[in-house]
Protein backbone atom coordinates (compact mmCIF):
# COMPACT_ATOMS: atom_id res chain seq x y z
CA UNK A 1 0.00 0.00 0.00
CA UNK A 2 2.82 2.32 0.91
CA UNK A 3 4.52 1.57 -2.39
CA UNK A 4 1.35 2.38 -4.34
CA UNK A 5 0.93 5.69 -2.51
CA UNK A 6 4.60 6.41 -3.05
CA UNK A 7 4.18 5.82 -6.78
CA UNK A 8 1.18 8.14 -6.90
CA UNK A 9 3.25 10.89 -5.34
CA UNK A 10 6.34 10.34 -7.45
CA UNK A 11 4.74 9.86 -10.90
CA UNK A 12 3.65 13.48 -11.51
CA UNK A 13 7.12 14.80 -10.74
CA UNK A 14 8.55 14.21 -14.25
CA UNK A 15 5.59 16.06 -15.75
CA UNK A 16 6.16 18.98 -13.39
CA UNK A 17 9.84 18.97 -14.23
CA UNK A 18 9.10 18.91 -17.96
CA UNK A 19 6.66 21.78 -17.57
CA UNK A 20 9.24 23.76 -15.62
CA UNK A 21 11.83 23.06 -18.31
CA UNK A 22 9.41 24.24 -21.00
CA UNK A 23 8.84 27.50 -19.17
CA UNK A 24 12.59 28.01 -18.80
CA UNK A 25 13.12 27.36 -22.51
CA UNK A 26 10.29 29.73 -23.40
CA UNK A 27 11.78 32.39 -21.14
CA UNK A 28 15.22 32.02 -22.71
CA UNK A 29 13.71 32.22 -26.21
CA UNK A 30 11.75 35.34 -25.27
CA UNK A 31 14.90 36.90 -23.80
CA UNK A 32 16.85 36.14 -26.99
CA UNK A 33 14.15 37.73 -29.16
CA UNK A 34 14.08 40.76 -26.87
CA UNK A 35 17.85 41.21 -27.17
CA UNK A 36 17.73 40.92 -30.97
CA UNK A 37 14.84 43.37 -31.36
CA UNK A 38 15.60 45.71 -28.45
CA UNK A 39 16.88 48.59 -30.58
CA UNK A 40 14.10 48.14 -33.14
CA UNK A 41 11.38 48.12 -30.49
CA UNK A 42 12.95 51.09 -28.70
CA UNK A 43 12.82 53.19 -31.86
CA UNK A 44 9.28 52.04 -32.56
CA UNK A 45 8.06 53.17 -29.13
CA UNK A 46 9.94 56.44 -29.55
CA UNK A 47 8.13 57.07 -32.84
CA UNK A 48 4.78 56.38 -31.17
CA UNK A 49 5.69 58.98 -28.57
CA UNK A 50 6.96 61.68 -30.91
CA UNK A 51 4.91 61.15 -34.10
CA UNK A 52 1.23 62.03 -33.73
CA UNK A 53 0.43 59.99 -36.83
CA UNK A 54 1.16 56.80 -34.89
CA UNK A 55 0.39 57.64 -31.27
CA UNK A 56 -2.33 54.96 -31.39
CA UNK A 57 0.47 52.38 -31.53
CA UNK A 58 0.54 52.18 -27.73
CA UNK A 59 -2.98 50.76 -27.65
CA UNK A 60 -2.60 48.14 -30.39
CA UNK A 61 -0.45 45.57 -28.50
CA UNK A 62 -2.58 46.11 -25.40
CA UNK A 63 -5.72 45.35 -27.39
CA UNK A 64 -4.10 42.31 -29.02
CA UNK A 65 -3.02 41.03 -25.61
CA UNK A 66 -6.54 41.55 -24.24
CA UNK A 67 -8.04 39.52 -27.11
CA UNK A 68 -5.65 36.64 -26.35
CA UNK A 69 -6.48 36.83 -22.64
CA UNK A 70 -10.23 36.98 -23.37
CA UNK A 71 -9.96 33.83 -25.54
CA UNK A 72 -7.55 32.01 -23.23
CA UNK A 73 -9.98 29.21 -22.32
CA UNK A 74 -10.82 28.46 -25.96
CA UNK A 75 -7.13 28.56 -26.92
CA UNK A 76 -6.23 26.19 -24.07
CA UNK A 77 -8.61 23.57 -25.50
CA UNK A 78 -6.89 23.52 -28.90
CA UNK A 79 -4.63 20.44 -29.08
CA UNK A 80 -1.03 21.16 -30.01
CA UNK A 81 -0.07 20.01 -33.50
CA UNK A 82 3.46 21.31 -34.13
CA UNK A 83 4.33 21.90 -37.78
CA UNK A 84 7.79 21.94 -39.32
CA UNK A 85 6.50 24.58 -41.75
CA UNK A 86 6.93 27.03 -38.88
CA UNK A 87 10.69 26.80 -39.37
CA UNK A 88 10.29 28.19 -42.89
CA UNK A 89 8.24 31.09 -41.56
CA UNK A 90 10.86 31.69 -38.84
CA UNK A 91 13.63 31.68 -41.45
CA UNK A 92 11.59 34.08 -43.59
CA UNK A 93 11.09 36.43 -40.65
CA UNK A 94 14.81 36.44 -39.86
CA UNK A 95 15.56 37.00 -43.54
CA UNK A 96 13.25 40.01 -43.58
CA UNK A 97 15.06 41.28 -40.47
CA UNK A 98 18.47 41.02 -42.20
CA UNK A 99 17.19 42.81 -45.31
CA UNK A 100 15.57 45.51 -43.20
CA UNK A 101 18.70 46.13 -41.12
CA UNK A 102 21.09 46.13 -44.09
CA UNK A 103 18.73 48.27 -46.18
CA UNK A 104 17.92 50.59 -43.26
CA UNK A 105 14.21 49.93 -43.85
CA UNK A 106 12.47 50.16 -40.50
CA UNK A 107 9.18 48.79 -41.78
CA UNK A 108 10.79 45.48 -42.77
CA UNK A 109 12.76 45.27 -39.53
CA UNK A 110 9.64 45.84 -37.44
CA UNK A 111 7.30 43.53 -39.33
CA UNK A 112 9.92 40.77 -39.28
CA UNK A 113 9.15 40.36 -35.56
CA UNK A 114 5.51 39.63 -36.36
CA UNK A 115 6.45 36.99 -38.93
CA UNK A 116 8.91 35.50 -36.46
CA UNK A 117 6.15 35.22 -33.84
CA UNK A 118 3.87 33.62 -36.41
CA UNK A 119 6.54 31.06 -37.26
CA UNK A 120 7.12 30.23 -33.60
CA UNK A 121 3.38 29.76 -33.03
CA UNK A 122 3.09 27.43 -36.04
CA UNK A 123 6.21 25.45 -35.15
CA UNK A 124 5.36 24.86 -31.48
CA UNK A 125 1.54 24.75 -31.52
CA UNK A 126 0.49 24.17 -35.14
CA UNK A 127 -1.87 25.67 -37.69
CA UNK A 128 -5.12 25.22 -35.72
CA UNK A 129 -3.77 27.37 -32.90
CA UNK A 130 -2.37 29.98 -35.28
CA UNK A 131 -5.70 30.25 -37.10
CA UNK A 132 -7.33 30.85 -33.72
CA UNK A 133 -4.95 33.75 -32.95
CA UNK A 134 -4.86 35.10 -36.50
CA UNK A 135 -6.97 38.17 -35.67
CA UNK A 136 -4.92 39.49 -32.71
CA UNK A 137 -1.73 38.72 -34.67
CA UNK A 138 -2.92 40.61 -37.77
CA UNK A 139 -4.02 43.58 -35.65
CA UNK A 140 -0.40 44.07 -34.58
CA UNK A 141 0.45 45.33 -38.09
CA UNK A 142 -1.57 48.47 -37.27
CA UNK A 143 1.09 49.50 -34.74
CA UNK A 144 3.85 49.54 -37.37
CA UNK A 145 4.28 52.87 -39.20
CA UNK A 146 3.96 52.44 -42.95
CA UNK A 147 7.04 53.12 -45.11
CA UNK A 148 7.66 56.79 -45.88
CA UNK A 149 7.37 56.25 -49.62
CA UNK A 150 3.92 54.66 -49.16
CA UNK A 151 2.97 57.38 -46.66
CA UNK A 152 3.75 60.08 -49.22
CA UNK A 153 1.86 58.26 -51.97
CA UNK A 154 -1.23 58.15 -49.73
CA UNK A 155 -0.87 61.56 -48.08
CA UNK A 156 -0.65 63.68 -51.23
CA UNK A 157 -3.91 62.44 -52.81
CA UNK A 158 -5.57 62.99 -49.44
CA UNK A 159 -4.22 66.56 -49.41
CA UNK A 160 -5.77 67.21 -52.83
CA UNK A 161 -9.03 65.59 -51.78
CA UNK A 162 -9.23 67.61 -48.58
CA UNK A 163 -8.49 70.89 -50.39
CA UNK A 164 -11.12 70.12 -53.05
CA UNK A 165 -13.87 69.21 -50.57
CA UNK A 166 -13.02 72.11 -48.27
CA UNK A 167 -13.00 74.56 -51.18
CA UNK A 168 -16.42 73.40 -52.35
CA UNK A 169 -17.82 73.62 -48.82
CA UNK A 170 -16.44 77.15 -48.36
CA UNK A 171 -17.98 78.25 -51.66
CA UNK A 172 -21.26 76.67 -50.55
CA UNK A 173 -21.42 78.97 -47.49
CA UNK A 174 -20.49 82.05 -49.52
CA UNK A 175 -16.74 82.35 -49.01
CA UNK A 176 -14.86 83.29 -52.21
CA UNK A 177 -12.24 80.64 -52.95
CA UNK A 178 -9.45 80.18 -55.47
CA UNK A 179 -7.97 76.69 -55.33
CA UNK A 180 -4.76 75.53 -56.96
CA UNK A 181 -3.85 71.95 -56.12
CA UNK A 182 -3.55 71.68 -52.36
CA UNK A 183 -3.57 75.49 -51.84
CA UNK A 184 -6.79 77.38 -51.10
CA UNK A 185 -6.58 81.14 -51.57
CA UNK A 186 -9.04 83.19 -49.50
CA UNK A 187 -9.38 87.00 -49.51
CA UNK A 188 -7.76 87.25 -46.07
CA UNK A 189 -5.39 84.28 -45.99
CA UNK A 190 -3.89 81.34 -47.84
CA UNK A 191 -4.56 77.78 -46.72
CA UNK A 192 -1.97 75.23 -47.75
CA UNK A 193 -3.01 71.66 -47.04
CA UNK A 194 0.35 70.23 -46.01
CA UNK A 195 1.18 66.62 -45.26
CA UNK A 196 0.30 67.01 -41.57
CA UNK A 197 -3.18 68.19 -42.56
CA UNK A 198 -3.79 65.46 -45.13
CA UNK A 199 -5.99 63.54 -42.71
CA UNK A 200 -3.92 60.37 -42.79
CA UNK A 201 -3.35 60.70 -39.04
CA UNK A 202 -7.06 60.58 -38.26
CA UNK A 203 -7.55 57.93 -40.95
CA UNK A 204 -5.08 55.49 -39.39
CA UNK A 205 -6.28 56.19 -35.85
CA UNK A 206 -9.95 55.93 -36.81
CA UNK A 207 -9.39 52.65 -38.68
CA UNK A 208 -7.64 51.25 -35.60
CA UNK A 209 -10.49 52.35 -33.35
CA UNK A 210 -12.98 50.85 -35.82
CA UNK A 211 -11.22 47.49 -35.45
CA UNK A 212 -11.37 47.72 -31.65
CA UNK A 213 -14.96 48.98 -31.65
CA UNK A 214 -16.08 46.23 -34.03
CA UNK A 215 -14.48 43.53 -31.90
CA UNK A 216 -16.27 44.60 -28.73
CA UNK A 217 -19.66 45.66 -30.10
CA UNK A 218 -20.22 43.81 -33.38
CA UNK A 219 -20.10 39.98 -33.45
CA UNK A 220 -20.47 39.67 -37.25
CA UNK A 221 -17.25 39.75 -39.24
CA UNK A 222 -18.90 41.31 -42.29
CA UNK A 223 -20.13 44.25 -40.24
CA UNK A 224 -16.70 44.71 -38.72
CA UNK A 225 -15.18 44.95 -42.19
CA UNK A 226 -17.82 47.54 -43.19
CA UNK A 227 -16.96 49.66 -40.13
CA UNK A 228 -13.23 49.58 -40.92
CA UNK A 229 -13.78 50.43 -44.60
CA UNK A 230 -16.20 53.22 -43.64
CA UNK A 231 -13.44 54.82 -41.56
CA UNK A 232 -11.81 55.99 -44.82
CA UNK A 233 -14.60 58.28 -46.16
CA UNK A 234 -15.47 59.38 -42.62
CA UNK A 235 -11.88 60.51 -42.00
CA UNK A 236 -11.78 62.32 -45.38
CA UNK A 237 -15.04 64.17 -44.67
CA UNK A 238 -13.93 65.11 -41.15
CA UNK A 239 -10.61 66.47 -42.42
CA UNK A 240 -12.38 68.54 -45.10
CA UNK A 241 -14.63 69.98 -42.39
CA UNK A 242 -11.53 70.84 -40.37
CA UNK A 243 -9.98 72.74 -43.28
CA UNK A 244 -13.30 74.45 -43.87
CA UNK A 245 -13.48 75.49 -40.22
CA UNK A 246 -9.98 76.95 -40.43
CA UNK A 247 -11.01 78.94 -43.52
CA UNK A 248 -14.15 80.25 -41.82
CA UNK A 249 -12.17 81.38 -38.78
CA UNK A 250 -9.67 83.19 -40.97
CA UNK A 251 -12.32 84.80 -43.19
CA UNK A 252 -14.90 85.89 -40.63
CA UNK A 253 -12.72 86.42 -37.57
CA UNK A 254 -8.95 86.72 -37.78
CA UNK A 255 -6.36 84.81 -39.83
CA UNK A 256 -4.16 84.52 -36.75
CA UNK A 257 -6.98 82.84 -34.83
CA UNK A 258 -7.19 80.13 -37.49
CA UNK A 259 -3.85 78.74 -36.38
CA UNK A 260 -2.44 77.49 -33.10
CA UNK A 261 -4.90 76.50 -30.38
CA UNK A 262 -8.08 76.76 -32.43
CA UNK A 263 -6.60 74.72 -35.27
CA UNK A 264 -5.56 71.94 -32.89
CA UNK A 265 -8.85 72.15 -31.00
CA UNK A 266 -10.78 71.70 -34.25
CA UNK A 267 -8.82 68.51 -34.85
CA UNK A 268 -9.93 67.02 -31.53
CA UNK A 269 -13.55 68.10 -32.03
CA UNK A 270 -13.74 66.66 -35.53
CA UNK A 271 -12.07 63.41 -34.45
CA UNK A 272 -14.80 63.03 -31.84
CA UNK A 273 -17.30 63.83 -34.60
CA UNK A 274 -15.70 61.09 -36.71
CA UNK A 275 -16.22 58.62 -33.90
CA UNK A 276 -19.83 59.78 -33.64
CA UNK A 277 -20.29 59.17 -37.37
CA UNK A 278 -18.82 55.68 -36.99
CA UNK A 279 -21.15 54.90 -34.09
CA UNK A 280 -24.05 56.36 -36.06
CA UNK A 281 -23.30 54.08 -39.00
CA UNK A 282 -23.28 51.07 -36.70
CA UNK A 283 -26.56 52.17 -35.15
CA UNK A 284 -28.08 52.62 -38.60
CA UNK A 285 -27.07 49.08 -39.58
CA UNK A 286 -28.68 47.72 -36.41
CA UNK A 287 -31.88 49.70 -37.07
CA UNK A 288 -31.97 48.37 -40.62
CA UNK A 289 -31.70 44.81 -39.28
CA UNK A 290 -34.58 45.40 -36.89
CA UNK A 291 -36.71 46.94 -39.63
CA UNK A 292 -35.96 44.09 -41.98
CA UNK A 293 -36.79 41.59 -39.24
CA UNK A 294 -40.13 43.24 -38.54
CA UNK A 295 -40.89 43.43 -42.26
CA UNK A 296 -40.12 39.74 -42.61
CA UNK A 297 -42.44 38.83 -39.71
CA UNK A 298 -45.28 40.96 -41.09
CA UNK A 299 -45.18 38.94 -44.30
Amino acid sequence: MDRVEEQIIIEPLPAVANQRTSWIQAGLLAALIFVIYFDILQRLVQQWWTDDNYSHGFFVPLFSGFVLWHQRERLARIPAAPSWFGLLVIAGGLGILVVGVLGVEMFLSRTSLLFLLAGLAIYFTGWPFFRAVLFPWAVLFLMVPIPKIVFNQVAFPLQLLASRFAGELLELVGVPVLREGNVIQLPSMTLEIVEACSGIRSLVSLATLAVIYGYFLEPRVGRRVILVVAAVPIAVIANALRVMGTGLLGYYWNPDKAEGFFHAFQGWVLFVLSLGMLFGLHGAMNLFDRWRGKAGKSK
